[in-house]
């Protein structure tokens, strides 16, 4: 069998045991998580998330660029137009893990600084080696950008892979500062 006939049977399954029919585009627990590509880090498995919960999106490294930012700008304006607000009460987490492959993709830096958009003198500031600098520093980018609404309250997680423990890093903190609606 091939992965393709495996991924078949396997989705047979699902739709017949575990499908949740009716879950809305919006996620139940107001929440979008940014992580990392990696197979060993799957957001769904290493928090326990169900189907319907979190928003999540996954790149190299899990971190914050300019394309996560648009993606983000673009979730905020789909929202909208589902009758919501991406505002009070909703969680942006970013989660970065230990020994991510992107710390292998540094050298040449050209690579990844056309990822951030920068110029590859400047990936230094990126912190690509030090995943808990990394995060403060992503977090810091979203708090900068007009375009990711002031009123989500940010966390910034680390997960261990060689210990499948998750530590918060930074937050869980309003991005700039305004006060939660209650």
């Amino acid at each position: 069998m091939d992965t393709i006939d495996t991924f078949l049977d396997r989705n047979t399954n699902f739709a017949q045991s575990q499908f949740a029919a009716g879950l809305r585009i919006v996620p139940q627990m107001k929440t979008l998580l940014l992580g990392c590509l990696d197979p060993r880090v799957d957001p769904a498995h290493v928090l326990g998330v169900a189907q319907g919960e979190v928003g999540i999106i996954r790149n190299v490294g899990g971190r914050v660029t300019p394309d996560v930012v648009a993606e983000i700008a673009l979730l905020v304006t789909l929202t909208k137009t589902l009758g919501g607000a991406l505002g009070p009460g909703w969680d942006l987490i970013v989660l970065q893990h230990t020994d991510c492959g992107i710390l292998r993709l540094q050298d040449p830096p050209d690579r990844l600084a056309d990822l951030f958009d920068v110029e590859p003198a400047a990936l230094g500031h990126k912190h690509v080696g030090d995943p808990r600098a990394a995060i403060t520093t992503d977090i810091a980018v979203l708090r900068d950008s007009p375009l990711v609404p002031a009123t989500f309250r940010v966390t910034g997680m680390l997960y261990d892979v060689d210990t499948g423990r998750i530590e918060v890093v930074e937050g869980p903190e309003r991005l700039r500062g305004e006060p939660e609606d209650v």
